[in-house]
């Protein structure tokens, strides 16, 4: 199988490089620094908010390999924002950038001929930060609410064509997003048992999930709760560090 993944150098994307890569499969990696990997690997160091240069990327690939049976646009990133601070609004740009175009370079770069081959899979990493938003994460949140809505217009323009889209909303996994996180954070993974989980739902080629299971159990409670009772419940939610760099 042939396999691109985004955000290949860390976090989750390491995680499914090393899975996809240790079970014999061609996997092209994108990422902003060159990575070394075990197997019929190519690398790519390339900022995914470059168009351009994720579309030359993606020729190269399909030059070298063929047309890929699974591309995963999992590049992102997470910043601490607060919505009401105007010195947080290049932030939110920056993180958009990243986590909706990146994501929509990715995919759009091999989707045309895949729907001409007439197979394969587009999938997406999103979050449950995009089912509401958090505190603290405004950025996040929005990022990842306009990457869900994206990646459902994508499977709707494509239905009937054979490729399937595939959004993954994870809840908390050990990377290192995560560790800089000064609260607890309910129903953490490890980063390759969350791999294994994706890479599941994807083949399963299930249109929208959430890992693992006990977050998509408290993913449906706060998605449906009140607002006016989540307003008052998340007001009072622990916060993401702003301290980071961009």
């Amino acid at each position: 199988m042939r396999v691109v993944i985004s955000g290949a150098s860390s976090g989750i994307g390491e995680a499914l490089v090393r899975l996809y890569a240790g079970s014999g499969h061609t996997v092209g990696l994108i990422s902003r620094r060159k990575v070394e990997a075990r197997g019929d690997c190519v690398s790519y160091p390339v900022d995914v908010t470059d168009v351009r240069a994720v579309g030359a990327a993606a020729e190269d690939f399909m030059r070298r390999s063929g047309v890929p049976d699974l591309v995963i646009a999992n590049a992102g990133i997470s910043l601490g924002t607060n919505a009401d601070a105007l010195e947080d609004v290049e932030k939110l740009r920056r993180v958009l950038d990243v986590n909706v175009v990146g994501l929509a370079a990715t995919l759009s770069a091999f989707a045309p001929a895949m729907r001409k081959r007439g197979s394969g899979t587009l999938a997406g990493i999103a979050s449950v930060a995009g089912f509401r938003g958090l505190p603290g994460a405004s950025s996040y949140s929005a990022s990842k609410s306009a990457a869900i809505t994206w990646l459902e217009s994508l499977r709707v323009e494509l239905c009937g064509s054979g490729v399937s889209v595939v959004c993954v909303c994870p809840g908390y996994i050990d990377t290192p997003m995560t560790q800089v996180n000064r609260y607890r954070m309910p129903f953490i993974i490890p980063a390759d048992e969350g791999a294994r989980k994706i890479a599941d739902v994807i083949a399963q080629k299930r249109r929208l999930v959430v890992i693992p299971w006990q977050m998509a159990a408290a993913s449906v409670f706060w998605r449906w709760l009140p607002r006016w009772l989540y307003d008052r419940i998340a007001s009072r939610a622990p916060r993401k560090p702003k301290d980071l760099p961009i």
